[in-house]
Order: structure tokens, then C-alpha cells, then sequence
């Protein structure tokens, strides 16, 4: 469920790693094909495998979602942070013998802000980007953004060769300086990608196989049976539902959990709500919900009890924000009726047809223990989010992904312009500290996004119920390093066992 939903939406430095062993050909599994191979349009998440096995990015990521250098070898910012300076390698090719510059590193910015990609807008604060000299990359933004760097350090810091765009074949010939080559002889589009080694690649440390084929697997049992017929060496398991069987094959199960599953509160302002507009009723909502039977009953127990929407990994994080709503069910009749509402009252929400309506019976359940009556309307998965980004419904349960920075998650979610606030209902307490955040000291934005979490708890804006666990199962033959941001490990995580 975490997975569809999340679909439906939704690195280190120079020699990452101290081993430059070749271990054959590594067979990953993949749930998705590439929906673009260019680098304009190039995707990250369940697809990035195939954009980092062909494409360098301008910096890359440690699994702990910090930045370190890679085609970028320093960088900094201006007094305003809006101009970001970049020195770059001057030792890179790629694989069609042009050479790279920063005139290339500027173009290709440009073309990703442009482009196709989920993550386009993730450059939306750049103006522009201009090669100062052949070494030397400046982007200039309209605004501080504070995930710039990591942004870069993904899919829109990926660099093609310019001899690549506009190419007719651009979308399926990806060209670029990476660990790897795609072998189109033996890809077959949609099923499967073979990547050959870049015999000329600029840092061979980092290439610790042979070859890279990645089959791509639309269920749960696909991947299964591939994984139990020794097909792949790894894959991201679409559910949890088979992890059992993926042990027994002698896998190892790698978890991660980078989503949160629960109640989104959208109607803050009482627009089609009233009651929602009192903050009472929004904390009675948190205190009616059991998060422990929740997770046991909807997700077999995987995943962690949360009561806030900002992920460990980020200074917003407060693990006492966790406990702010016990499940105390008197303490919500007693909200509802110092709110007036002893006699209770009736909410509507969508319920998304995914197969499974355990947790939708239960939220049920728990709400109308307390008073509250929720009115389910059926929704297809795929029109799901279009209804509840067009505001149709005062709350819903969602599966939302919990981002490395404070900076994003608030415009995920939070500020008048996110777009999980499908109202874009202002609040000038939300405003300032988001302001800090952008433009504040480092100390300064930590101390803000720390007051930013406590505040949207304090108000009830979300109901969590649990991070949501997922799984890369990895076998003997290899060792994988989760990323604390990314569902699929980074390539160069991968590698062979020791």
C-alpha cells in the first residue's frame, strides 16, 4: 500500500567506498521501468538505478543524506545564498569522447529545470546557471533554497553529454560520464536494462562490478519468484507481504522507513468542516486513534508508533513529540465537548481502493467510539490524488514521505504553498519560522524547524500513525548500505560481500 501510494506521487565523495573489487554481473530487481533515460528528464526514487548507472551527478550523497563532493569538487554561497559557486573536475569524458566543462554542467541544469522529471521542480529557485570559466559553475536563485545541494547531489545535478540533446534517441540512449554503459543489444525495454562497464570511467573505485541488469518486476510475487529462483542478487520489495518467504530464500531483509502513514487534517480553516477549524476537535481526532493496533493490524507491525511528520534525520526531529497524543479516548470526548460537540459529528473522507480496507475500518472505529462519524466516499488509486489535491475532502488517510530536511518537508506539506496543503490556508506562525529556516543561520534554522514540528503537532495539523517499514532484499553475494532518503539503496552502496 506504502509503495503504490508513494508511487503515485511519489552519495560521497571522490572513492565512496575502499573497495575496488569486480563482482561479476550484479541483478537488481526494480518495481518500475525508467520513464526516461535522458538526463534532462531523469527520475530518482524507485528509478534511480538506471539514472545513476549511466549518469554522474554535480555532488552525491553519504546514506546519511549528506553532501559530499563528486563532479563539483567545492562549492559556496554568496552573503545572500542565492548564488551557489561551483568548481568542477577537469578530468571527466563521456563515453562519446566530449569532454566535460562547466559549460555542460550549466546546460544541463538549465535542461532538468525544463524537463519532464518528478523533480523538476526541485530547481524551481533557479534563475539561472552560467559557466564562469571552463572549471567554474555559478546558479544563480531567486531565493535561498537550503536543499540545493542535495538536490544536486540526485537527479537534477545528472550530466549528459550535449552531443545527446535533441537526439532522436535522447529518451533510450542515455550518454553519459557514469560507471556505466547501456548495452542496447541486450536491453529490452520495459524488462530489462544491462549496463556494461565504462572502460574509460574517471573513477574506477567506484565500478564494483562488471555489469549491471536490472529486471524490472510489477508485483510482489514476480519479485519473489525471481528472488527464490536466484534471477537477482537484490530488489526493493514492493510490500511486506512476502518477507518470510524472501528470508527463507537465504535474503537479507534491509529496511528503511522514509514514509508516514496517517491522517491528514486539510480543512484547518473549516471551509467544508466547520468543526475541523477548532483546534480541539483536531487533537480529540489524535487522541482517539490507537497508532500502536494501527501499525499491528494494517501493517503487520512494520514500521515505528510516530506522532509527528518531520523524520528522524532532521533537526526538527523531537522524539518526546511522539507521546503528544496518547490513545485516550476519554480525553477526546472530553476535547469534543469542551468544543461543543458532545453529541458528536460527521466527516468525510475518500477511501482509496488498494485491496485492503483494514486500516479505513479502523479509523472508522476508533473515531466513532469518541462521537465522530466518518462518511467514506470509494476512490480508484489512480484518481486518488487528484481528488484530494482538488480539496474535495476535509481529511484523509494518506501514506506522505518524510523528507532529510526540515526545509522540505514544510513545503511538501506545511506552508500556504504546498501542495499537501491542498487549501493553502496561511498561518503567520508557520510563515516566520519557515522564513528562518530559508535564510537563518545554521543553528538558527535548526532551533526554527525544531519549533516548526512542535507547533504542527501542538495544532494537530497531521494525525501520524507510523513511519512505514520497507524492505531491499539483499543476498549473500552482496553488501547494501540503506539511503536514509531513498527507497532504492545508491549504486555505489552496492557492493560485492567481503
Amino acid at each position: 500500500m506504502a509503495v503504490a501510494l508513494s508511487l503515485a506521487l511519489t552519495a560521497c565523495g571522490g572513492g565512496s567506498s575502499d573497495s575496488s573489487s569486480s563482482g561479476g554481473n550484479l541483478r537488481l530487481g526494480a518495481i518500475v521501468p525508467p520513464t526516461s533515460l535522458s538526463a534532462a528528464n531523469a527520475f530518482w526514487a524507485n528509478e534511480s538505478i538506471y539514472t545513476q548507472a549511466v549518469y554522474d551527478s554535480l555532488l552525491r550523497e553519504t546514506p546519511d543524506a549528506q553532501v559530499q563532493p563528486w563532479l563539483a569538487t567545492s562549492w559556496s554561497y554568496d552573503d545572500s545564498k542565492t548564488v551557489l559557486t561551483m568548481k568542477l573536475r577537469d578530468d571527466v569524458v563521456f563515453t562519446d569522447g566530449t569532454k566535460f566543462d562547466a559549460s555542460v554542467a550549466a546546460q544541463n541544469v538549465l535542461r532538468f529545470k525544463a524537463g519532464t522529471s518528478s523533480s523538476a521542480a526541485n530547481l524551481a529557485n533557479v534563475s539561472d546557471a552560467v559557466a564562469t570559466d571552463p572549471t567554474t559553475l555559478t546558479i544563480t536563485l531567486s531565493q535561498p533554497d537550503p536543499a540545493m545541494l542535495l538536490y544536486l547531489a540526485q537527479a537534477a545535478g545528472a550530466q549528459g553529454s550535449p552531443k545527446a540533446f535533441g537526439a532522436p534517441d535522447e529518451q533510450t540512449n542515455p550518454v553519459g560520464s557514469g560507471p556505466y554503459v547501456l548495452d542496447q543489444d541486450k536491453t529490452v525495454v520495459g524488462s530489462t536494462y544491462v549496463y556494461t562497464k565504462n572502460p574509460d570511467y574517471w573513477a574506477p573505485e567506484e565500478q564494483h562490478f562488471d555489469t549491471l541488469t536490472v529486471n524490472v518486476y510489477a508485483t510482489i510475487q514476480t519479485e519473489v519468484n525471481a528472488l527464490q529462483g536466484g534471477q537477482i542478487d537484490g530488489a526493493n520489495l514492493l510490500d511486506n507481504t512476502a518477507n518470510d518467504q524472501v528470508e527463507a530464500a537465504g535474503f537479507t531483509l534491509v529496511p528503511h522507513e522514509l514514509d508516514w502513514a496517517g491522517l491528514v487534517l486539510f480543512d484547518r480553516s473549516g471551509q467544508l468542516a466547520p468543526q475541523l477549524a477548532d483546534v480541539r476537535v483536531r487533537q480529540a481526532i489524535a487522541h482517539a486513534i490507537d497508532r500502536e493496533a494501527i501499525l499491528e493490524a494494517a501493517n503487520d507491525g512494520a514500521g515505528t508508533v510516530t506522532g509527528q511528520v518531520f523524520g528522524p534525520g532532521t533537526p526538527a526531529f523531537d522524539e518526546s513529540l511522539d507521546d503528544t497524543y496518547d490513545y485516550d479516548p476519554p480525553a477526546a470526548r472530553k476535547l469534543l465537548a469542551d468544543a461543543g460537540l458532545a453529541g458528536g459529528f460527521s466527516v468525510s473522507m475518500p477511501q482509496i481502493q488498494i485491496g485492503s480496507t483494514t486500516v479505513y475500518d479502523l479509523v472508522a472505529q476508533y473515531l466513532s467510539d469518541v462521537g465522530i462519524t466518518v462518511d467514506y466516499t470509494p476512490v480508484p488509486l489512480n484518481s486518488a490524488i487528484g481528488d484530494i489535491l482538488a480539496a474535495k475532502y476535509p481529511a484523509a488517510f494518506f501514506i506522505l514521505q518524510q523528507d532529510p530536511t526540515a526545509w522540505q518537508t514544510a513545503n511538501f506539506s506545511i506552508t500556504q504553498g504546498a501542495t499537501w496543503n491542498v487549501f493553502h490556508q496561511a498561518d503567520p506562525t508557520v510563515q516566520g519560522l519557515v522564513s528562518t529556516i530559508q535564510s537563518g543561520s545554521e543553528a538558527d534554522a535548526d532551533a526554527a524547524a525544531k519549533k516548526l514540528n512542535e507547533y504542527v503537532v501542538q495544532q494537530a495539523w497531521f494525525v501520524p500513525f507510523y513511519r512505514n517499514e520497507g524492505n531491499f532484499a539483499a543476498s549473500k553475494d552482496i553488501e547494501v548500505v540503506q539511503q536514509a532518503d531513498n527507497a532504492y539503496p545508491l549504486l555505489q552502496n552496492i557492493t560485492p560481500a567481503s
